[in-house]
């Protein structure tokens, strides 16, 4: 299992990205959340079979329509960072 921290920057807000982020990594079975930050970036923490992470990674990199993703900050974390992670992964607010 992987843990991985997600910033992604750009146009993330207001254009469903958090809804679009969640429904992608429930179908990929990650645990995790995904939240707005008060500068306009979308932070999330995802855990699971790495290559899912991996596909997530792509997947947040192209974004749901109306978004412009410029950049994605990836940082691994450690198996005890997922401890209390919510299944299904959830929109925290």
């Amino acid at each position: 299992m992987a843990v991985r921290r997600y910033r992604v920057e750009g146009e993330v807000q207001g254009v469903g990205f958090r809804w679009y982020v969640r429904e992608q990594a429930r179908a990929l079975g990650l645990a995790g959340w995904v939240r707005n930050e008060p500068d306009g970036a979308v932070v999330l923490v995802a855990s699971g079979e790495a290559m899912a992470l991996d596909t997530l990674e792509r997947v947040l990199t192209i974004g749901p329509q109306y978004s412009t993703v410029s950049n994605v900050v990836r940082r691994e974390l450690t198996s005890f960072d997922a401890m209390g992670l919510p299944t299904p992964f959830l929109i925290e607010r």
